[in-house]
């Protein structure tokens, strides 16, 4: 069991407390939190700035409590290797929770490696970017039921002050499949309040006061979301988005939404082709626009503008 201790000290009467690995944008913020609800938290991050130890074995050795629990925020590429290291750094009856945008698929072979050493593990889907610290995050939980109610003091601080927020979504990999398919909703309600100010915007001679616009549906309309919010806050900072090319990145989740889809034979029009849109913003000149143009002109005469037009 390399390092790990087999027995700690109860947490009867004590304030719960974990580790929490990968202090970026949302890991800083989710300690913030949990502070502020009056959790222990040891952080570490490489960036030792920012850290509260001065090693993942710092971090483990710095918690007092059984079970232990280590909530993980780190990028997907790097949770095989943090889970790797916990599985040797933690004791029997432990928890490891991955809360970052890991891919679903992985969640049952961390489980099942993490059960050779006899330590639990959790998925957890969570949402509510930059804004989570001050309004709660939408956590999405899969694992068994008793690891779940005993790290309901975790998600209980994180997840918004009222009747929703959280969830049990089922076992090992329901937290993350929830949430992938969360971003892939995300992607296509994005896409199109997107394609709406453009066409807005290009209607010129009709349209007087975009922005306006916008920021009337914030109340009354079908449409009203907290993303509709954001994007006037967008829209007020700069009306015409002037200072901000046209490139949209994808996290990979809009990916893995799509092709689950696929492998289950769903319908996923509106989610499909707001990822596709992301891809076609990568591009200067889209190859493909290039051959339609062309073959346009072939059956049509329509005109073609030149390369360096």
């Amino acid at each position: 069991m390399g390092c790990g201790r087999l027995t700690h000290s109860s947490t009867e009467g004590r304030a719960m407390e974990l580790g929490l690995i990968g202090l970026g944008k949302m890991g800083g913020n989710m300690r913030q939190r949990l502070r502020d609800k009056g959790l222990t938290v040891v952080g570490y991050d490489r960036n030792q700035e920012i850290s509260d130890a001065t090693s993942s074995q710092d971090m483990v050795d710095q918690l007092t409590q059984s079970p232990r629990v280590v909530w993980v925020m780190v990028p997907e590429a790097a949770v095989d290797s943090v889970v790797a290291e916990l599985k040797q750094q933690l004791s029997p009856g432990d928890i490891v929770i991955d809360g970052g945008n890991s891919k679903w698929t992985n969640d049952p072979r961390h489980a099942a490696d993490l059960a050779e050493a006899g330590i639990k593990f959790l998925d957890c889907g969570v949402s509510g970017g930059v804004w989570g610290l001050e309004l709660g995050y939408a956590l999405m939980v899969g694992g068994d039921a008793d690891d779940v109610a005993t790290c309901q003091p975790i998600f209980d601080a994180l997840k918004p002050e009222s009747t929703y927020g959280f969830v049990h979504a089922g076992g090992h990999g329901a937290g993350h499949y929830s949430k992938m398919v969360h971003n892939g909703i995300e992607y296509a309600v994005m896409q199109a309040y997107a394609e709406g100010w453009e066409l807005l915007e290009a209607a010129d001679e009709i349209v007087a006061d975009v922005p306006q616009i916008f920021t009337s549906w914030k109340e009354g309309t079908v449409i009203r979301s907290w993303l509709l919010d954001l994007l006037v806050n967008a829209l007020e900072k700069d009306p015409d988005l002037s200072a901000i090319k046209g490139y949209a990145d994808d996290s990979g989740e809009g990916r893995w939404t799509v092709q689950s889809a696929i492998d289950l034979a769903v319908p996923v029009p509106a989610i499909s082709a707001a990822l596709f849109a992301r891809f076609v913003s990568r591009q200067e000149d889209s190859p493909a626009m290039k051959m339609i143009a062309a073959m346009r002109n072939e059956f049509g005469g329509h005109a073609v503008l030149p390369e360096d037009a």
